[in-house]
């Protein structure tokens, strides 16, 4: 979601190389619905969870968004019922987060069994792309365009 990304330019990918599903933090369990359809109608098989340093998803706690919002229209109920209803799936360590949606994916009846699911961590401030240290310990290069043709990007 951030606009200082642009998935194409970071990996080297053209247009129709792969699907880009963006979203407040780059979570794999708002991104679900979009995965299914990629997978089962248009042939994906990879999906690369990808997030990047300086997210504003560490910066608040869900309940003083929450807040936050109720505050906006104190006698609304159905704007409170409404937000008290979302799980805004913020985190605070950003490699902890990177680790959950891919294990979430992995775990999920939903994603095709073989699907191949890695994490990555884009560097704002140096523009490096790499896998988690959980995956392997040095910053690589971004995955080439032909690894990541018809797959996905969260």
């Amino acid at each position: 979601m951030d606009a200082r990304i642009n998935p194409f330019t970071q990996l080297n990918l053209a247009e129709g190389d792969a699907h880009i599903i963006r979203n407040a933090g780059g979570m794999a369990k708002d991104a679900l619905r979009s995965l299914v359809i990629s997978q089962r109608l248009l042939g994906t098989r990879e999906i690369a969870v990808y997030h990047h340093t300086g997210c504003g998803m560490v910066t608040f706690k869900g309940p003083e968004l929450k807040n936050l919002v109720k505050s906006t229209k104190p006698d609304d109920a159905t704007c409170a019922a409404q937000v008290d209803a979302i799980d805004f799936l913020e985190f605070s360590d950003l490699e902890e987060s990177v680790k959950e949606d891919v294990k979430f994916l992995k775990e999920s009846p939903l994603i095709l069994e073989g699907t191949r699911i890695t994490g990555w961590v884009h560097d704002i401030e140096t523009g490096k792309v790499g896998t988690s240290s959980w995956l392997v310990r040095s910053v690589v290069k971004p995955a080439s365009p032909r690894l990541l043709r018809n797959s996905l990007v969260i």
